[in-house]
């Protein structure tokens, strides 16, 4: 689930919507919570209970009451059980406030060090409190805005910090500075710019509200699993403009600063589409510019894309070249001190992008209907990737007005790419 900044929490509080049954199994059944269905122990929850869930691709720290997840490694994972007449998809993990020893009072609920939560607050995030991380220890480096320096350089070597005299160190607030001094230095990170917006879809299981669906059409695109990678150019004083690149969270404002892959993805997809030359034409191109007033003025664009292929993802879309598929052009518009926001939907920005043969991710459906649930809208997720012809990660969904979007994640794509 994102937050109200944008940015995806991993553990929070949720209501139990609907207990079923699992057919085949008699000592466990399945909770409901929005779009996700879960496996719990029988008659553990009821509908309208509280609880608390972990997102997949999430890991829990290594203590109880998560000593049960030993043999998974700490890593909550999707995963998919038989049954008589097909299968079962298990997404997350539900545990409840006594898992935790938690004390229920009347203004709330008190953990082990008297610190009040309210959990009849649905989706009040947890993902810090409970010590949650990606699964993926890359993944805390690139998406990770937390304060802790020495948990990012744990992170970052991963490896190394498995090892028990490093372990070790690391416990003593002397070692950890010690280890800081060798290990703790990272890609500078400059501040980031504030109008661009950082990339991230939510989930359709998260979006219960999106069912049964009005008669709204949505475009359909191909997502890709990659690293995602934006460049944009504003317009300064004297006609003067800042040209930057980024990755997820870190500004390369310089071309030979390193990044977390072996070259710099990022300024190597600049580089090869000509990014800051292109967008200073469609600056210069007002017949390319969209929905603007006369009264507006051109005050920034940007364009974000998925850098893919080589050894980016364990997906690499049978190429060991990095390459580029571009899924959002966003335009700023200024009047006065007030500066209005428009994102082209997949037609027109494909229309504006193709003048400039820049590649941008495959059109599956112009106009898409969802369908009457969350269930069948997820199954559709999956396919055959229309870049090589394999196992797509999934679809995007994006209303014309180019405002509202969402995600569906192909399971086993989830299964098969994203479980160790």
């Amino acid at each position: 689930m994102l937050n109200e900044k944008g940015v995806r929490e991993l553990c929070y509080v949720v209501k139990i919507d609907d207990i079923k049954p699992i057919e085949g199994k008699d000592r466990v059944e399945c909770a409901v919570v929005g779009g996700w269905t879960i496996m719990v122990r029988k008659d553990e929850f009821k509908p309208g209970d509280l609880a608390i869930y972990f997102e997949i691709d999430s890991k829990v720290p290594e203590k109880e009451p998560f000593l049960f997840l030993e043999q998974k490694h700490y890593k909550i994972k999707t995963q998919k059980y038989k049954t008589p007449s097909g299968q079962f998809w298990s997404q997350g993990l539900i545990m409840s406030a006594k898992d935790f020893g938690w004390e229920k009072k009347e203004d709330g609920v008190y953990d082990n060090k008297q610190n009040c939560h309210k959990l009849e607050d649905e989706s009040r995030f947890l993902t810090q409190i409970l010590e949650v991380t990606y699964a993926d220890a890359f993944d805390n480096v690139r998406k990770s805005n937390g304060p802790d320096k020495y948990k990012r350089m744990a992170a970052r070597h991963p490896e190394l910090f498995k090892k028990d005299f490093i372990k070790w160190l690391y416990r003593k607030s002397w070692g950890k500075k010690l280890l800081f001094v060798f290990f703790g230095r990272s890609a500078k990170k400059t501040d980031w710019p504030i109008w661009v917006f950082k990339t991230d879809e939510e989930r359709v299981q998260n979006l219960p509200n999106l069912f049964p669906p009005d008669d709204t059409p949505w475009m359909a695109t191909e997502k890709i699993d990659g690293t995602s990678t934006t460049f944009t150019l504003k317009k300064e004083l004297f006609n003067k403009y800042t040209f930057l690149v980024c990755s997820r969270n870190v500004v390369f404002d310089k071309p030979n600063k390193k990044c977390f892959y072996e070259t710099n993805v990022y300024t190597e997809m600049a580089e090869k589409y000509n990014m800051e030359e292109v967008l200073k034409k469609l600056f210069n191109t007002p017949s390319l510019w969209l929905r603007s007033d006369r009264d507006e003025s051109l005050s920034f664009i940007t364009i974000q894309g998925e850098t893919y292929g080589g050894s980016i993802q364990k997906r690499n879309y049978s190429t060991d070249k990095h390459d580029l598929k571009v899924f959002n052009l966003i335009y700023g518009y200024k009047k006065g001190k007030t500066v209005r926001v428009v994102r082209a939907n997949p037609l027109e920005m494909e229309r504006i992008l193709k003048v400039f043969s820049i590649p941008t991710v495959p059109i599956v459906d112009e106009k898409f209907y969802l369908p009457q649930t969350c269930e069948e809208l997820v199954e559709m997720a999956d396919g055959p990737s229309a870049i090589d012809g394999e196992m797509r990660e999934g679809l995007v969904f994006r209303t014309y007005d180019g405002l509202r979007s969402f995600k569906a994640v192909s399971n086993p794509f989830l299964l098969k790419y994203h479980q160790n």
